[in-house]
């Protein structure tokens, strides 16, 4: 059974504010897909609208599809979406901080029944960010940036997914934890599951990556193989820091788009 994730022609709005227009993209079952985007581009309604929690913002997908595997997910409720096998490492981490790291990472399995196998996943996920097994008993509010971000994935890997999406992963981490942990999601993709990053910081996401997709202002402008994209001027310019005229370095981007 395939568990890609496949979106297609999706357009979503706030009221009368369009904030997605026209969307395509793909995840293949056990791929690794960045999405790049500036503050505005879209990139946050496009999780929600994934995991069902769009209609929170009072937003409405106005047109296409989204579907994982065989199943419609679009309009499904996020209980529905996790069970199908979707997790979520959401941007700022939400951790209940007044609860125990332990506490925090069992939330992440309110879904399962099996409670042998979701102390067999607790030790997983132990044996995945060792950092956490001395803090296992210590209130998530008093732990570092970087440890409450290890107990943000761990916890979406509670779900057992067989998709996980990391919302601005890197976002508030100094660079030496960022590495870090995509070298935990290099190592999580191989083990079979398929991860869809939505990343500000471009270039250590284009370097994980296998595929790449740009947006900005709600559209798709530009995508292509992460290799490709990294040797790309204007993405560089863009979103890389590469000194280029940014207006000019989109410009050029909607006009190799075709828009």
């Amino acid at each position: 059974m395939s568990n890609a994730l496949k979106i297609e022609g999706l357009s979503v709005s706030y009221g009368p504010i369009p904030a997605l227009r026209n969307i395509s993209i793909d995840v293949p079952d056990g791929g690794f897909v960045c999405v790049l985007g500036s503050n505005g581009a879209g990139k946050t309604t496009l999780v929600r609208t994934i995991t069902g929690v769009l209609y929170l913002q009072k937003g409405k997908c106005t047109s296409g599809s989204i579907k994982f595997g065989d199943q419609e997910i679009t309009k499904q409720k996020s209980r529905t979406i996790v069970r199908s096998g979707v997790a979520q490492v959401p941007e700022g981490r939400m951790l209940f901080p007044h609860l125990t790291t332990e506490e925090n990472l069992r939330c992440g399995a309110a879904s399962r029944k099996d409670v042998s196998g979701i102390n067999d996943t607790i030790s997983e996920v132990f044996d995945l960010f060792p950092q956490l097994t001395p803090l296992r008993q210590r209130q998530a509010g008093l732990l570092s940036g970087g440890e409450q971000q290890m107990v943000a994935v761990g916890r979406a890997l509670m779900a057992k997914p067989s998709l996980l999406i990391c919302d601005e992963l890197s976002l508030g981490l100094a660079p030496l934890i960022v590495r870090d942990l995509f070298l935990l999601l290099d190592r999580i993709n191989k083990e079979g599951v398929a991860v869809l990053a939505i990343e500000q910081n471009a270039r250590i996401a284009l370097q994980h990556s296998q595929y790449a997709y740009a947006l900005e202002v709600g559209e798709v402008v530009l995508e292509g193989p992460s290799a490709e994209l990294r040797e790309n001027q204007e993405v560089q310019d863009l979103y890389m820091g590469g000194g280029g005229d940014s207006r000019e370095a989109y410009a050029a981007i909607r006009r190799e788009a075709g828009r």
